[in-house]
Order: structure tokens, then C-alpha cells, then sequence
């Protein structure tokens, strides 16, 4: 633990999952995401359930430690980027299994009107 996170941020702690405000699973890179849309104290308090406390020290500690936040949470995202696309091509693969599969029997009059609803709705594939 930092000397910063003992005085007035004692509220946030490292843990594997990185900086993490104490006694709850959100970690400082959640509430990164409000912060850099300038969402303000209020908002971000009642979004992830903390109390007005929990979010200052979580604020308090951001600024006092605004680069090694913003760097840990440019990784973050950037990981969380990276899964997102592996889970999309992945998905991509397996929606095209699927959609290769000859229909169920029994199912004829569900899929004409699900077509009828692509339809009437513009959606092609």
C-alpha cells in the first residue's frame, strides 16, 4: 500500500484484480469510466451503489495518483478491447455454424414469420 492510499485515500486497496475501493468489487477503472464521461459525484455514487465517502476517497485517490490511474486504466481498457474482439470472432464463427444447420422440423411457421418481420423491418442478412 502506497503511503497516499494510507492517509486519505485509505479506502482504496490493491488487489490482483488491481485498485479496488475496500469492501466492495469496484475497482477504480469503474469508476474511471464515469469520470472521463464528467459524470459528477452524485451520479457515479448512486450508478455503483457507494457511499458518498466511498466516492471521494475513489476521486481523492484518482487525483492525487492521476497517472499511474489513467495508465493502469488505459491498460485495462485496452485488454478489455482485446477480449471483446476475441469473443466477437469467436461468436462470429459459431453464428455461422449455426446459421449452416438445416432448419428444425416443426418450425416452418415460426420462421416465415420471423422472415415477415425482417421484412416489414428492412433487415437483410
Amino acid at each position: 500500500m502506497t503511503p497516499a492510499s494510507k492517509s486519505k485515500s485509505a479506502a482504496i486497496i490493491r488487489t490482483e484484480g488491481g485498485l479496488i475501493i475496500a469492501g466492495t468489487r469496484i475497482t477504480l477503472y469503474d469508476v474511471m469510466d464515469y469520470v472521463t464521461a464528467h459524470y459528477p459525484p452524485e451520479y457515479i455514487r448512486n450508478m455503483l451503489n457507494l457511499t458518498s465517502e466511498q466516492v471521494n476517497a475513489a476521486l481523492s485517490y484518482i487525483e492525487a495518483n492521476r497517472a499511474e490511474v489513467e495508465a493502469e486504466y488505459q491498460s485495462v481498457l485496452q485488454e478489455a478491447e482485446e477480449i471483446r474482439q476475441y469473443w466477437e470472432e469467436r461468436n462470429r464463427e459459431r453464428i455461422a455454424q449455426i446459421k449452416a444447420l438445416p432448419p428444425k422440423p416443426g418450425q416452418e411457421a415460426i420462421r416465415e414469420k420471423l422472415q415477415a418481420w425482417k421484412t416489414k423491418l428492412g433487415i437483410t442478412e
